[in-house]
């Protein structure tokens, strides 16, 4: 009996090793084998939670190699440090991140940010690829340059974007190292003080501040994004010079935080411009007091009936009627009772009060078709006659017209136009004649005697 069941036991393995290798071909057998086969899944996705692990690990892997000297704040949160470059004299350093995070938001995270570690953005370029940040703060130069890359292929659960960001930053600012240009650099942070062996003056009043209403620090920042590329020169250097109130526009990241930017392509209002007018003009001539504009004393008897003592631009505001610079009843013109501050500044009103302080001599008789034969308005008829003889004299001025400068070539002069903030700014980079005249760049050189 026993040896009946072993033998039907070995027939039975037999059989089946028989069918087994004639149906091996069989549906019936590969669905068997895919049934007992690993998954394949897992050869190409670790086991679950492994992945977010390494990114922790690699993410702490980046912070331990980054430089003890990197900045603070400079950091991208989501992203991963891939690669860091010191120069041989260690003043420039170099630091490579990777993020799935799209360009556009990595430059707001940083255009937000960085005015909050006091750094001054000096130049920004988002309207082109790859986006680049420049700022400084004290002795320390940054640049930012954020470039989307293409992912090809991409594997599940991988980011549909890539972005390489490189942080390059130094302590030497007297290289140029980040390519920014001179117009770009905060002068005021390299110039020898007075004191030194390289100081070769001027030096500012002690009451130099008191001159201004609203002085504007180094940390103040400006949008240049949307500004015209002709202005942005003239507009870095009269930022410089620390002359610009702090009129801004408040923008706020994703985390609620608000930043302040002074917003250039904003409609600059006449009290505004008065106040930069006097502050740009005193500062580039502060060795030069017999051609600075005179502020108005608190007692003073105001020209116009919306502008009392009491106005925080009172002083400026008067000091432009004293000087005859903005018509008034002291210059002979009883219907100006009222100076409207508040109104926006048009472009005949900002060549009418600034060519005085060019020309430094009585206006040229100008018409309608004296106005024609020289710029050539279509529109010339629109213009105020007061304002005529200030645009005539700013045509002589030849390549140092602010017409030209801040406007460009035009056939059209729109003279009720209100005037930006950054047209303003540009208008005052230069004052003088074709022949003389000094800059907002000669000032910040400190090189006149």
């Amino acid at each position: 009996m026993v040896l009946d069941k072993s033998f039907r036991y070995l027939l039975g393995l037999a059989l089946l090793a028989t069918l087994s290798s004639a149906c091996a071909n069989s549906p019936i057998a590969k669905n068997l084998e895919e049934s007992f086969a690993s998954d394949p899944k897992l050869k190409d996705n670790p086991v679950f939670g492994t992945t977010e692990v390494a990114q922790k690990e690699e993410k702490s892997k980046s912070i331990t190699d980054l430089p003890t000297d990197f900045p603070k704040k400079l950091r991208y949160p989501n992203a991963v440090l891939k690669k860091v470059d010191r120069e041989d004299n260690k003043k420039i350093v170099s630091t490579l991140w990777q993020s799935p995070d799209p360009s556009n938001i990595i430059a707001g995270f940083y255009l937000n940010e960085l005015p909050k570690d006091d750094w001054r953005i000096l130049e920004q370029k988002d309207n082109q690829q790859p986006s680049i940040i420049q700022a400084q703060r004290n002795n320390i130069q940054l640049k930012i340059t954020i470039q989307p890359q293409s992912v090809t292929n991409p594997q599940p659960n991988q980011p549909q974007t890539n972005t390489e960001l490189i942080v390059e930053y130094t302590a030497d600012t007297t290289a140029n190292t980040l390519n920014t240009t001179p117009e770009s650099r905060d002068i005021r942070n390299i110039t020898p003080s007075p004191g030194s062996a390289t100081f070769i003056g001027p030096t500012l009043p002690e009451n130099f501040s008191q001159s201004s209403s609203a002085s504007t620090p180094s940390s103040t920042s400006a949008n240049l994004s949307k500004v015209p590329q002709q202005l942005k020169t003239y507009i870095q250097d009269v930022l410089a010079l620390g002359v610009l109130d702090q009129t801004s526009s408040q923008v706020k990241n994703n985390s609620g935080n608000s930043t302040s930017y002074l917003e250039l392509n904003k409609t600059i209002t006449r009290s505004q411009y008065a106040r930069w007018l006097t502050n740009t003009h005193n500062r580039m001539y502060v060795n030069l007091p017999a051609k600075q504009i005179r502020l108005a004393s608190e007692s003073s008897k105001s020209a116009f009936n919306d502008v009392p003592p009491t106005h925080p631009d009172f002083k400026v505001i008067q000091g432009l009627a004293d000087a005859g610079l903005i018509p008034s009843s002291l210059s002979g013109d009883s219907t100006q009772v009222l100076f409207q501050p508040d109104a926006p500044l048009t472009r005949e009103q900002l060549i009418s009060w600034k060519v005085p302080l060019d020309t430094r001599q009585a206006l040229p008789k100008a018409t309608i078709d004296s106005i024609k034969q020289t710029w050539g308005f279509q529109d010339a008829a629109k213009i105020s006659p007061k304002a005529l003889g200030g645009i005539l004299a700013d045509f002589q001025n030849g390549e140092k017209s602010t017409i030209r400068r801040v406007f460009g070539y035009t056939r059209i002069f729109q003279p009720k136009k209100p005037v930006t903030a950054a047209e303003a700014a540009a208008a005052l980079w230069y004052f003088g004649t074709e022949g003389e005249g000094i800059s907002a760049k000669d000032a910040l050189s400190l090189n006149r005697q």
